[in-house]
């Protein structure tokens, strides 16, 4: 696997640490620097009597340091890290040391137990499975009684109204034990009633929230996968276990892209992945509480062997890891020619799910431009879509990059508009916004 220095140092913590493992990314830093076909190793001098004993798992990309610091990955980490993509050469090929091997078995143990199924009370989880349906159901009539009233008192009066008439009906779905419909409905009191736009956006939600409900109703009538959507959008959720369980799709997965998004204690990270052979984008989800360290180790613009489950969805997106291997070498994947290919593909997305509300896109020669004061990428065919206007920063590094030229992108497309996340500069795949000035 071929790291990066811009893979790395988007693993940094701060940019204190970011400049002590930059001071630390040379030889002469290090007693020992040594590598097997899992990990590398080495010791670094420090203040004390024994060096710091440093190692990284290379598979699974994980740290491991003596050093007293708290922060993940340490200054350590980071320096042998970033020495290894620039003197890749000056590392001994050897056996494991004693402490390295222990510790990589022991993760390695640790994430088996992790797919191990653990028995089921299935009375006691049918009983809980019965009383749960009789509070959506009620919870659904409730919604499509308050969806009439809203309109039969007219739309016109939906700017006026305060964020807690939004908030109360949604409280009154989490009772109801149908969070994905709550948030359906708490996210309709985050339009802008200020733009020339809401009138269409208000409406388009409103009529999804009425088509969730609606089909939920007749849920048994309709294909299996399809059910999956409609119980994971109300709140469901997919057992885990039984996913891995399954048999899953081998294949070299490319980390695209990687958002992370908080709300009180609770981090959620999105990565996106795309299977260089079966042509698959997937979504892995990472939940991190309060102080607990984050997953790092899907590096955006590398390559991992794996086996990922999808869950059930007429249109499958999310998936967890059930198996993964060692990293292996950067491939380019399939692009998009242009905006109306994309079309065709989005219009086939949504005609197997219509809430679907975020779409992955690989397109090929995008120009990133200013045009009207706002930004945009053009096609070859001089065909612009409008770009999420929350990235400005982001978007002049990457205009810089492109230089005027046509770039193949990685972009999420939401809300009406595109998020670009990731580009190919000559070979080698950057995440938007990774670019860090050097000292």
């Amino acid at each position: 696997m071929q790291w990066t220095e811009e893979q790395i140092t988007a693993l940094a913590p701060d940019t204190s640490s970011l400049k002590s493992g930059r001071d630390l990314a040379k030889t002469n830093k290090w007693l020992t620097i040594q590598q097997s076909e899992r990990a590398l190793w080495g010791e670094c001098q420090g203040s004390g009597k024994d060096p710091y004993r440093t190692a990284i798992d290379l598979t699974n990309v994980a740290f491991k340091c003596s050093c007293p610091s708290k922060k993940f990955p340490c200054k350590h980490g980071l320096g042998l890290f970033l020495l290894f993509t620039k003197q890749s050469n000056a590392f001994t090929t050897q056996e494991e040391a004693d402490w390295v091997a222990d510790w990589l078995n022991k993760r390695t143990t640790k994430l088996q137990q992790k797919t191990e199924n653990k028995p089921v009370d299935e009375k006691a989880q049918a009983k809980r499975v019965d009383a749960r349906l009789k509070k959506v159901n009620a919870g659904i009539e409730e919604a499509q009684m308050w969806l009439k009233d809203l309109i039969r008192n007219g739309l016109i009066s939906a700017p006026e109204k305060e964020n807690s008439f939004w908030e109360n009906a949604a409280a009154r779905m989490t009772d109801a034990q149908a969070g994905g419909l709550a948030g359906m409905i708490r996210n309709i009191g985050e339009i802008n009633f200020f733009s020339g736009k809401w009138q269409g956006e208000l409406l388009e939600k409103l009529m999804k929230i009425f088509l969730l409900t609606e089909a939920y109703k007749n849920i048994e009538q309709l294909p299996e996968n399809l059910q999956a959507d409609l119980r994971n959008l109300m709140g469901w959720t997919q057992s885990q276990e039984e996913l891995k369980a399954q048999e899953g799709i081998k294949d070299s997965w490319l980390i695209l892209g990687k958002q992370e998004e908080s709300e009180d204690k609770l981090t959620v990270q999105k990565n996106w992945l795309y299977g260089l052979q079966s042509k698959r984008y997937a979504l892995v989800l990472n939940f991190t509480f309060q102080t607990q360290q984050k997953d790092i180790s899907l590096l955006v613009g590398t390559v991992m062997e794996a086996e990922l489950v999808f869950f059930r969805s007429n249109y499958p997106q999310r998936a967890i890891i059930k198996n993964r291997f060692s990293p292996q070498l950067m491939q380019k994947p399939t692009f998009l020619g242009n905006w109306a290919e994309v079309i065709d593909l989005q219009a086939d997305a949504l005609s197997q799910n219509p809430w679907i509300e975020r779409l992955p896109l690989l397109v090929s020669q995008i120009t990133p431009m200013r045009y009207n004061d706002d930004w945009v990428l053009k096609d070859i065919n001089n065909q612009y879509v409008r770009v999420n206007p929350y990235q400005d920063i982001a978007l002049w590094q990457l205009l810089a990059c492109s230089g005027g030229r046509p770039l193949d992108l990685f972009v999420l497309q939401e809300n009406g508009a595109y998020t670009p996340l990731g580009f190919w500069n000559e070979d080698k795949y950057m995440a938007v916004g990774s670019l860090q000035a050097k000292d």
